[in-house]
């Protein structure tokens, strides 16, 4: 049934030595591989029989006619053409067949950008995206298991397999008055968020609010059942001394605040980690000591719009999908939407993001400000960035249902280390049209594909251009996202969407790295370890 094993690293590929005999399980040797010292290594396995069948993310079967991913949280069950079924023992790891060699199965532990960061280096423009630092201790090590009759799956929402709506809310136009207005409207329709909050009141906005100031309010938010978590320590930046001054010395308010999303260019952030004066192990013991466990990546796998809104789906995260769900807009201001989605999300490259940025801003100042001296940099920047869009379009038949390099592996949720302290780092959605996004249609799909988002909103955002936002006046809530959201809170009412906290997402997930599945002598699975995680079996 299986031809060969071998398992790929940077320095080469080493075939493993298995019994062909064994007629329910293959385990797999690393007795010559010091994994502690890989930060990432794939598990090439060759069967004798095609893979026919792939057990999707949303709890179905699927042919191999298309490329096939399972991350952690999926399930890594897959169907030979013979009929058997096989199945992982551990869900670690990322599960992928090629439509072009359904003979091999990899199984790939932290390929490129499936667990990416992003890092500003050397100045605020410069990003760069860095893979997860992985240790790789298995609760038991990876193995095939060849189930008689069924295999098991496990659900990834509480509620045995519905969809998951978590949202996350970056406080940047929180005032008291909208705070109180968005609490009342969240209780009403029955949502729960991870609410971002400033401890400090440092601000350029003297009605911004913050812990300092609105501590009463805030634990409301608390009590009502919302998450509360760090949106950085001030809205504005302190110098650069007293910045981390205030790091080091703050006082967490609540012992159960987790989270720590990052806010604009603070200079004690994780995403500027590396221009970070303190040492990678004294930032970590401060995080710990502070009770944080879980950070923003500083990406979100692309823009929520009509058709796009599972990030377990990677078909959503296309030029394809971004266009349909943009259709009803004028021509320009679709071509314009489509042409930063290609830098942004497409090609995700940040030379030409840099590009991007710098011809907006000449021809600003070209137009504007009547620079002549802009006009050299922005016919230089636009040549090349033309020549980069053209392609797309030039090859659009290819180009339109490729992933986003950064939702191909659909990083929802993963493990990072800094020095030797692990943390939890999450991915999101960017949702900032709520009319589009959390449309009955947007919704049903997310419930149909049983689908996940983890939502990267501003809920208060007051800023004109922002269309489809909560506020359509300083105080009144817009009538369609109102809609929007008692159909959304009627779902999680009838449990067909779990609307879980940051957190409470996570420790529930935390179980997919407790599963070990065995197997008996007559072909039956068996669960060896305890899991918190909903099961079910599958034929």
């Amino acid at each position: 049934m299986i031809k060969s094993i071998s398992v790929n690293t940077t320095s080469g590929k080493q075939n493993c030595i298995f019994d062909p005999n064994q007629k329910y399980k293959i385990n797999i040797d690393f007795s010559t591989i010091d994994l502690l010292k890989l930060n990432a290594f794939d598990i090439e396995i060759t069967f004798s029989s095609p893979v026919s069948q792939f057990r999707n993310h949303d709890y179905t079967w699927n042919n191999c006619n298309e490329d096939r991913i399972a991350n952690e949280y999926c399930p890594k069950i897959i169907k030979l053409q013979n009929g058997q079924l096989v199945q992982a023992n551990i869900n670690l790891g990322i599960w992928e067949v090629n439509k072009k060699n359904t003979n091999v199965l990899l199984w790939r532990f932290n390929p490129e950008f499936s667990k990416p960061i992003a890092t500003y280096l050397e100045d605020n423009n410069e990003k760069h995206i860095l893979q997860a630092v992985k240790r790789f201790v298995f609760p038991e090590n990876p193995a095939l298991l060849f189930p008689a009759s069924e295999a098991f799956e496990f659900s990834k929402s509480k509620i045995p397999f519905t969809a998951v709506a978590c949202f996350t809310d970056h406080c940047d136009f929180d005032t008291l008055e909208n705070l109180i207005l968005q609490r009342e409207f969240f209780k009403e329709n029955d949502v729960k968020t991870t609410k971002g909050f400033f401890l400090n009141h440092f601000s350029k906005r003297n009605d911004n609010a913050s812990f300092e100031n609105d501590k009463e309010e805030l634990l409301k938010w608390d009590n009502d059942g919302h998450e509360l978590f760090y949106h950085s320590l001030s809205q504005s930046i302190k110098d650069y001394q007293q910045s981390f001054v205030d790091f080091k010395n703050f006082v967490p308010p609540l012992e159960n605040i987790k989270v720590w999303i990052d806010h604009g260019f603070q200079p004690y952030n994780f995403s500027l980690i590396k221009n970070n004066i303190l040492s990678e192990d004294d930032y970590a013991n401060i995080l710990k000591e502070k009770h944080i466990n879980t950070l923003w990546n500083y990406i979100d796998s692309g823009t929520s719009t009509q058709g796009v809104i599972n990030q377990f789906n990677s078909s959503h995260f296309t030029l394809s999908s971004f266009l349909k769900g943009n259709k009803n807009l004028k021509f320009v201001k679709r071509l314009q939407l489509m042409i930063k989605n290609i830098i942004f999300h497409y090609y995700n490259d940040e030379n030409l993001i840099l590009k991007y940025k710098d011809t907006a801003g000449n021809f600003k100042k070209l137009v504007y400000q009547k620079k002549i001296k802009s006009l050299i940099p922005l016919t230089k920047n636009s040549f090349h960035l033309s020549l980069s869009i053209l392609s797309v379009f030039l090859f659009w038949k290819k180009a339109k249902n490729k992933p986003y390099k950064l939702a191909k592996y659909s990083p929802v949720l993963f493990k990072h280390r800094i020095a030797e302290k692990e943390f939890y780092v999450f991915q999101t959605l960017e949702m900032l049209d709520f009319q589009k996004s959390l449309s009955k249609d947007n919704l049903n799909t997310l419930i149909n594909e049983k689908g996940v988002f983890i939502a990267h909103t501003y809920f208060s955002v007051p800023l004109e251009y922002h269309k489809g936002k909560l506020f359509s006046t300083p105080d009144t809530i817009d009538q369609k996202v109102s809609e929007n959201f008692r159909y959304l809170g009627t779902k999680i009412k009838n449990k067909e969407i779990w609307n879980p906290t940051l957190t409470e997402l996570i420790e529930y997930w935390s179980g997919f790295e407790k599963i070990v599945l065995d197997i008996q002598s007559n072909g039956n699975l068996f669960l060896k370890t305890d899991t918190n995680l909903k099961m079910r079996q599958v034929t």
